[in-house]
């Protein structure tokens, strides 16, 4: 009755001390009762006693009782009010916690399983957030308190995600050290960022150390995802990864003009990623483990549960982690590559020699008499690609004999694979002396593949870098056209006239190279060459010789360069032809292959080994295939000098793929004619559209 007088006094009078002595009065009435009621049971609950547990109860009650009189003091005062709202968040924090992750009451010596539902979790949660929002907009509580208080009721929502009974304070801190460049250093008038670069190295080092003390969380998670303990690798890979994107708002928001901490930023995260992938081995007990992380690495009943695990050496991971940092350091301009070329040598030397031993050793590990001609391909692939994107003085020079020794070190490496180690097992029984056999074809597949790579690279390399330099003589000898506002000057058909010369340039500056790169066509021709007659090798081994991989290995050719020796008549208009008269030739000669391995004698054909009509079966597929090369022919004529043929022509032609496509007994004759049949379609709309933009040039 007096409480309730107190609280009547309050909303006649607006009295913050009736309030005050209501807020005492109904205290002593919740103590009181709580007491006189709970005090003496025998009873566990949220895994503590119910006495312990009810003080932790009432001190919430009282303090939510005390917030709203404390909402009404002045502004001077303000931070009591603050203080009260973070003591009850803290508060629920611990009772839902508790009781989210204690499933269990004890009475009586009686045990009985409780569930705090996890909608309960979610409705405290966000009008929880609700009331922090509309506390802030009206200026009861400043920035700082909006900004924790939002960070601990955000973390009651790890709960339901993750089982550790310390996830809730895990989150809080880690939320705490991430989001302050996102809530706090914010100007509200203008919205702009008033971060300090001592704040953002403090903000960083407190997100670092907010990470590491979540590791234990981590492990945790990574354990849940495996199934198993987590190696040291993996758990310091997730330790980095998440410092670095947590400090992406720092970063993002308060500095984006500064290029430094965005490359040094890219560095951490890709370093992280490096880690969590290729989890090289590390010992971390001195730094890293807590107790819960070491008894879980030293459980005995590990290999029980998952059995014996085959361990393999781990330690060349190491050298890729490097050679992939060295890297984003040298293109983030983080070494200064560009500027010296001293240093230029060191990184490409480096990175050849860290890349080749990973390579020798996690690939061609039985193969050890290879690894300096490995490493020395690697060193010289690795040389050339950083010296043809940033050349130097010597460059034009020295570059030729390096790709050369690169062309040579191929054939010797390939024969030595298995030459050398067939002198090992010479005197080795069949079984042993099949099985090696096998196993130096597997690592000449690997071999091939590993130098296909390389020359494509190298043609990539080359055909960016020419690109690049057709555009900068283009600029430099004004062929290049501003907006159309310039060109709007001159009639159509000047317009026209300069688009021409426009297109016409490419040619005229090929020929002007000598000057300065003119061995870069013939090099990139040599390696286009050289990576596409691989790939046909390896085609022919993997899988004897696929229809469907042509058109893939094909586009390779896209690379070939015009230069003034061994493609002198080879442009732009001629970069299709190389592609489709691949297709074409290769799709021939297998027919014929097919046809040859049915028929002919003691090849494992069916035909006249038993007296069959295998000549009957050879004329009328090779007959069929001749039908299908009239298309072939005119459209790689077409598009190698674009000259328009008849219409007549065009659909007389077109029926002769029909009976290939219908009667022949090979696949690869029926693929002919479908593409034959493509090709003269293709032909004449080509065709047509060419005379239609010549007659309105007309």
């Amino acid at each position: 009755m007096i409480s309730g007088y107190y609280v009547a006094r309050f909303f006649t009078k607006k009295s913050l001390s009736s309030y005050f002595t209501f807020v005492a009065i109904a205290s002593l009435m919740v103590l009181w009762f709580v007491v006189h009621n709970y005090w003496d049971l025998n009873i566990w609950i949220a895994g503590m006693p119910l006495k312990s547990f009810t003080k932790y109860v009432v001190a919430a009650v009282i303090m939510a009782m005390a917030v709203p009189g404390l909402a009404l003091l002045p502004t001077k005062l303000r931070f009591l009010l603050e203080l009260g709202l973070i003591g009850h968040t803290l508060l629920l924090c611990y009772i839902e916690n508790r009781l989210f992750n204690y499933a269990s009451m004890y009475y009586f010596g009686f045990e009985e399983d409780i569930i705090y539902p996890s909608y309960m979790v979610l409705i405290t949660t966000f009008l929880g957030l609700a009331l922090v929002r509309r506390l802030y907009a009206d200026q009861r509580i400043g920035p700082k308190a909006a900004w924790i208080l939002t960070c601990l009721y955000s973390s009651k929502l790890s709960m339901l995600f993750m089982t550790s009974r310390s996830v809730i304070w895990v989150s809080a801190v880690l939320l705490l050290a991430v989001t302050p460049p996102l809530l706090l250093y914010r100007d509200n008038s203008k919205g702009a960022a008033r971060m300090k670069v001592w704040q953002a190295y403090f903000h960083a080092s407190v997100i670092a150390f907010s990470a590491w003390l979540c590791r234990e969380t981590i492990f945790e998670a990574l354990q849940w995802w495996n199934g198993r303990p987590p190696p040291d690798g993996l758990l310091l890979g997730s330790y980095i990864l998440l410092t670095g994107v947590a400090c992406i708002p720092i970063v993002i928001l308060h500095f984006p003009h500064v290029q430094s901490a965005k490359r040094f930023l890219v560095l951490v995260v890709a370093t992280g990623l490096l880690f969590v992938i290729m989890q090289p081995p590390i010992k971390l007990s001195w730094v890293y483990r807590s107790d819960l992380i070491t008894a879980a690495h030293l459980t005995d009943d590990d290999t029980s549960i998952y059995g014996f695990v085959a361990l393999k050496p781990t330690w060349p991971s190491w050298l890729l982690i490097a050679t992939v940092v060295l890297t984003l350091a040298a293109v983030t301009s983080i070494i200064p590559v560009k500027y010296v070329v001293e240093l230029r040598a060191l990184y490409g030397v480096t990175v050849g020699v860290t890349l080749g031993i990973y390579i020798s050793v996690q690939y061609f590990f039985q193969a050890v008499v290879l690894y300096p001609l490995l490493v020395a391909t690697i060193v010289s692939a690795a040389v050339f690609v950083v010296f043809t994107h940033l050349p130097s003085e010597s460059s034009t020079r020295v570059l030729p004999w390096v790709f050369s020794f690169l062309v040579a070190l191929f054939p010797v490496t390939y024969l030595l694979e298995g030459q050398l180690r067939a002198k090992t097992f010479a005197d080795e029984d069949e079984a042993e002396k099949f099985t090696n056999m096998l196993a130096i074809e597997g690592a000449r597949t690997s071999l091939l593949g590993l130098y296909a790579a390389i020359f494509m690279i190298i043609a990539l390399e080359i055909k960016f870098e020419l690109a690049l330099l057709l555009r900068d003589k283009a600029a430099d000898r004004g062929v290049t056209h501003g907006p159309s506002s310039r060109s709007s000057a001159f009639p159509p058909k000047a317009r026209l006239l300069q688009q021409r010369r426009a297109h016409a340039a490419p040619t005229f500056t090929i020929k002007r190279l000598a000057a300065e790169a003119a061995w870069m066509p013939a090099i990139g021709n040599v390696s286009t060459v050289l990576c596409f007659i691989i790939c046909l090798v390896l085609n022919i081994t993997l899988t004897g010789g696929s229809n469907r991989a042509i058109f893939f290995l094909a586009p390779i050719l896209l690379l070939l360069n015009q230069d003034s020796d061994i493609f002198a008549g080879f442009g732009d208009r001629q970069r299709y032809f190389p592609v489709t008269i691949s297709i074409s030739g290769y799709l021939l000669l297998t027919a014929l292959y097919r046809i040859w391995e049915e028929t002919w004698p003691g090849n494992g054909g069916w035909a006249l080994d038993i007296g069959g009509p295998g000549w009957l079966f050879a004329v009328k597929n090779v007959a069929l295939l001749v039908l299908t090369l009239p298309n072939h022919i005119l459209f790689n004529r077409f598009m190698w000098d674009y000259v328009r043929q008849t219409d007549a022509k065009l659909l007389l032609t077109l029926p002769l793929n029909l009976p290939s496509i219908i009667m022949t007994d090979i696949l690869t004759i029926r693929v002919l004619g479908l593409l034959g049949a493509m090709y003269s379609l293709a032909q004449y709309l080509i065709s047509r559209r060419i005379r239609i933009a010549g007659m309105k040039y007309i």
